[in-house]
């Protein structure tokens, strides 16, 4: 990649100090014109604008070679349209790559990826110094600014400023009160940098590929009353007993739970949910609510094998958690991922069909998946 940029100056406008807009002409000048075209006007190489909330309008010279995100969503859905993956996330941890051992030739190495909150901070330096290596943030800069301490206004301004924008959207949960501007669906978001990588047709085969899952997924739900009950929690094995509880919402980290048409077993009880009241759920309550099943986030780190030892097996030695149902009867799973883009979100709700409904069957075409990432569509 060249040192020799040119950008536009960028006009960030501001609605109650959050991003409302952001203007910019990215991209390294004269870099690789891949990809199948674009319906923004860039097939012949020329500028080319995609537009997402919060950021606003994003006009790009050419398409990013090199590129940061926040979170696995966006690293999946990068994946999923051929691209690199990214050069930094904010945690790596997070960042699930062992989903790609169900995919046939598609693999991530994330050794050498960078940790943007590794030290439980982040910091303004970091993506200082990052902006020189990478020609795009897939970022929400009001996350950055609403869940960062210490981050204002003009530490954005300042990172985008040095020619790297900004162009992201936190769409994995709808519980954060600065989220004041449109969310945006898994599948609408996964449109939205398609057409920034000018990838759209590589993206309307997984489109399609997914409207078929969708169908093997409707199929295998169960009558609404025959459903289970199913709650879903953080668990941290060195705080068992106490958990955060998730309420199945809106956002793309509950996807699968909504696909699957289960009962919440929160939902009609007086517990609120974590990202609102930061509150806690102890075996006492989950007793009285007595859930068919426990799914538990915050484990996508560990086997089958190891959730069973570090979690469940606690729970199977206290005397209030053994009387759970769930308990009782082998339905305490790992809850899955936070962050899913559309190849995680084939495995998690694949997993999850088998895990609450006994599903054994394939919902998706692994090798369609496999064919679409490595350019046959």
């Amino acid at each position: 990649m060249s040192d020799h940029r040119t950008w536009t100056r960028r006009n960030v406008l501001r609605t109650g100090g959050a991003i409302a807009g952001v203007s910019a002409l990215a991209g390294c000048i004269g870099g690789d014109d891949s990809g199948n075209g674009s319906d923004n006007g860039s097939s012949n190489g020329g500028p080319y604008t995609v537009s997402m909330p919060p950021v606003g309008d994003v006009e790009f010279e050419s398409v990013p070679e090199t590129w940061a995100t926040n979170n696995g969503s966006w690293a999946d859905m990068g994946v999923a349209l051929g691209q690199k993956p990214p050069e930094a996330v904010y945690l790596t941890s997070r960042y699930h790559t062992q989903y790609y051992d169900e995919i046939p030739d598609v693999s991530v190495d994330k050794s050498g990826m960078k940790a943007l909150w590794g030290d439980g901070s982040l910091g303004l330096e970091e993506f200082l110094e990052l902006s020189k290596d990478v020609d795009l943030f897939v970022n929400d800069p009001n996350f950055i600014i609403g869940r960062a301490n210490g981050w204002k206004q003009e530490d954005i301004d300042q990172i985008a400023s040095t020619g790297t924008p900004f162009f992201g959207n936190s769409i994995f949960s709808t519980g954060y009160n600065w989220h004041d501007y449109d969310y945006l669906s898994l599948y609408e978001a996964f449109e939205k940098l398609s057409q920034v990588f000018k990838q759209e047709e590589r993206y309307q085969a997984f489109a399609d590929l997914h409207d078929e899952f969708q169908s093997n997924v409707e199929e295998v739900v169960p009558p609404e009353g025959e459903r289970p009950t199913v709650a879903i929690m953080w668990a941290d094995a060195s705080e068992m007993g106490s958990f955060s509880p998730y309420l199945i919402g809106e956002g793309t980290s509950f996807k699968q739970w909504r696909d699957l048409e289960v009962r919440d077993a929160f939902a009609e009880t007086d517990v609120r949910d974590f990202h609102s009241t930061r509150g806690k759920v102890g075996y006492e309550t989950l007793l009285e609510i007595d859930p068919d099943y426990i799914m538990f986030r915050g484990q996508e780190g560990k086997t089958a094998e190891e959730f069973q030892s570090a979690i469940v097996s606690k729970m199977e030695d206290d005397d209030v958690a053994r009387e759970l149902s769930a308990v009782q009867n082998d339905n305490v799973h790992r809850g899955g991922p936070l962050y899913q883009g559309p190849i995680t979100n084939f495995v998690a709700t694949e997993r999850a069909a088998e895990q609450v409904y006994g599903v054994d069957e394939e919902l998706y075409d692994r090798q369609r998946v496999s064919d679409i990432v490595n350019g046959d569509f």
